[in-house]
């Protein structure tokens, strides 16, 4: 692990699901093998959120000490330990007290679902009996056991998953700096045993910083484990540390500080302040901090992965074993707030500590008890009931203001954090789509210039050709440009930001309405825009991409309160366009007393609504079609509407609720006979009825 600071790249992108990964660079080839947003092969990982590190090598050997200077796993080379001292320190070195089943005793109690080791850090230092090379723990110190073998066997004993760290990096093979191709070689002839051998979950790699290695090299790299194993989860700093790369991203002593956008994400941290084992260092966090730090991620459905680091003997310390049960105290009765919970989506976080969800049960983690806890909705969403977790403490719960109260009837139960679960109902999702994609356009060309040389329809818009990959073989690697178009189908009437990851043009288009637009000429870059989608209805799509040089990406994304990030689904995309139109407000025709209230900034949908304070005043919309949705604000102000189709009464509508939610879709007409129809609202009471949109299906 890297204890300096560094600065990652952002970016994104990747490709179809399913797709196998090439072997080799060439047009055609698509350098990725699913979504690890929402594919089955990383649904453990989702779910597990909790994981401890562990730092051990021939730096432990040192204690954190070379004469006058302090360090742990760097030590070689930030206190200029010649080889010769460092490799007399392996030839010492006998980890006699390596206990994996009291390392996984210890995980296990503190609640982490998966483990990590480092096999080899930037030292070059094998930590299994490579046959590689004799710089490992076997040729050079004697020591005849197979620690990594040992903790797998352990793991998977008790329902762990085993993951290895492997450093690209190596300060000891010459070769790196000079002939990196021949180190490539033995990389890859080393990640092959670690493969075969001990069958990891995880790979997480790192020093993928030090030159020469590049985002050639990685591409090659990541292509090659995942043509070792289908199933392993692979870091970002495979390649370059981008949300491109890997499956996950991997912030280093920092709490991830949002819910995924293109890429899954994982915490790592140390327990106290290094990586390796310091004998100096004592400073160990408390199960409080630790704790709340796990929650903290979960809340933003990011992984957190814990540090230890054995001593010289391999043993755990009592600082690093007494913080680790402290949490698992607090998980044997809070776990469920953890394990497959993550972003709450349609709530917003309290002052008073952290919620997170889990599909229909939101967990309020409260670290500064009081009477009465209010919660603040973003979000249509009910709460029907609650209670403390391990205890038979009731809790009512009450609509108020802009959300709810929740009112316990005793005291915390738990110093760190007291759980409340609660119930939640949110609006119902429409069934899932029998879209088959969208059509896609290929052009040899950057300019979209004459016919397309290729016409398909690509199931999802997931794309990382990198340098050595194109759309198809009649494509070259560079100066193409792509178009998607069809149309895009919702399952849940919301918000939903739509996220792109490309390299090096992108633009979308929603119904017409440009949504996210970067003409710019990029390298990997994420770009966003948002729009309000109503359950089942079909909208266009289009999106366009250009590629001018160097590697190919693009990725389409989408989420919403209660839609988790993910690319959007083949299901939900329709080569044809769509049968549903967005109308600003500005169409209807008004009757009564009315106003335009424009730049409001709580994101209607032009940015401007109509608005009258007058009861008995109507808006009236003939259209033509077999469906509609009315959208307006719901808030506080707001009051009931009457609503009328062809001047017949329909339903009196309630546009009140606490939070000030915008373009809420209050009424829905579908299944008309098809031909000219009118809708009309009249405002019945509430201080403001508001237009901001009426979207017409054909």
């Amino acid at each position: 692990m890297r204890r300096h600071l560094i600065v990652a790249l952002t970016g994104l992108a990747l490709a179809i699901g399913g797709l196998a990964v090439p072997a080799a660079a060439a047009p055609g080839n698509n350098y990725v093998s699913d979504d690890a947003l929402t594919a089955p092969r990383t649904q453990w990982f989702r779910d597990d959120r909790f994981g401890m590190f562990i730092h051990y090598g021939v730096y432990a050997a040192y204690k954190g000490r070379y004469g006058t200077c302090r360090d742990a796993e760097w030590i070689k080379r930030n206190c200029n330990v010649p080889w010769s001292d460092y490799e007399a320190k392996a030839a010492a070195f006998n980890p006699s007290a390596f206990d994996a089943k009291e390392i996984v005793r210890i995980a296990k109690q503190a609640g982490q679902k998966y483990i990590v080791i480092t096999s080899k850090h930037h030292d070059g230092f094998s930590m299994w009996p490579t046959a590689v090379n004799d710089w490992n723990i076997r040729d050079r110190s004697g020591f005849q056991r197979d620690l990594l073998a040992e903790l797998a066997t352990e793991a998977r004993a008790n329902g762990i998953k085993f993951g290895l760290y492997y450093s690209i990096w190596d300060w000891h093979d010459p070769d790196y700096a000079t002939n990196f191709p021949a180190y490539q070689s033995r990389m890859k002839a080393q990640l092959r045993e670690l493969v075969t051998r001990y069958d990891p979950s995880v790979l997480w790699f790192d020093g993928e910083w030090g030159a020469p290695f590049n985002a050639a090299y990685g591409e090659d790299l990541e292509a090659y484990v995942r043509g070792l194993s289908s199933s392993v989860v692979i870091n970002n700093r495979s390649i370059a540390r981008r949300p491109v790369d890997g499956d996950y991203g991997t912030p280093e002593q920092n709490l991830a500080g949002g819910p995924p956008v293109a890429q899954i994400e994982e915490s790592c941290m140390t327990i106290n302040g290094t990586w390796g084992y310091a004998d100096w260092d004592s400073n160990f966090k408390s199960p409080t901090e630790l704790t709340r730090n796990l929650l903290n991620l979960t809340s933003n459905s990011a992984n957190f992965l814990l540090n230890i680091g054995p001593t010289e003997t391999g043993a755990v310390t009592a600082g690093q074993s007494n913080a680790l049960k402290g949490m698992g105290d607090w998980m044997a009765v809070n776990s469920s707030a953890i394990y497959g919970a993550g972003y709450p989506g349609v709530v917003s976080q309290p002052s008073w500590g952290k919620i997170t969800r889990k599909g229909n049960k939101l967990y309020l983690a409260v670290y500064a008890w009081s009477p009465k806890l209010h919660v603040t909705t973003t979000s249509p969403v009910t709460i029907t009931g609650a209670r403390v977790l391990g205890s038979a403490q009731t809790v009512a719960v009450q609509a108020a203001g802009d959300g709810y109260d929740f009112t316990p009837s005793g005291s915390a139960t738990n110093a760190i954090a007291t759980v409340i679960e609660a119930d939640i109902a949110v609006p119902g999702a429409a069934a899932v789509g029998t879209g088959t994609g969208l059509k896609a356009e290929f052009w040899a060309n950057k300019i979209f210039s004459g016919t397309p040389a290729v016409t398909r329809v690509d199931p999802t818009i997931n794309y990382a050709w990198r340098a050595g990959g194109s759309p198809a073989s009649s494509i070259p690697t560079d100066n193409f440009s792509s178009r998607w178009t069809g149309s895009i189908q919702a399952r849940r009437t919301e918000k939903y930001t739509f996220t792109t990851a490309s390299d090096d043009t992108v633009r979308v288009w929603i119904d017409g309405r440009l949504v996210i637009d970067n003409l710019t000429p990029h390298a990997v870059k994420v770009d966003q825009g948002s729009v309000v989608l109503a359950a089942g209805r079909r909208y266009d799509i289009k999106v366009e991409h250009t590629e001018a040089g160097g590697e190919a990406y693009l990725k389409l994304i989408w989420a919403g309160p209660n839609t988790p990030a993910e690319i959007v689904p083949k299901s939900q995309l329709y080569p044809s366009a769509g049968n549903t139109r967005i109308n600003n407000g500005s169409v209807a025709t008004y009757a009564g007393s009315w106003g335009v209230s424009s730049a409001r900034g709580f994101g209607d949908y032009a940015d401007d609504v109509h608005y009258t304070t007058s009861n008995g005043a109507s808006f009236s919309y003939t259209f033509s079609g077999t469906g509609i949705d009315y959208f307006t604000e719901t808030f506080s102000d707001e009051g009931q509407i009457d609503i009328y189709l062809d001047n017949v009464f329909q339903t009196t509508v309630n546009a009140t609720s606490g939070p000030r939610l915008t373009q809420q879709a209050v009424y829905r007409a579908t299944g008309l006979t098809p031909g000219t129809h009118t809708l009309k609202g009249v405002k019945k009471n509430g201080t403001y009825m508001l237009v901001d949109r009426l979207d017409v299906t054909s």
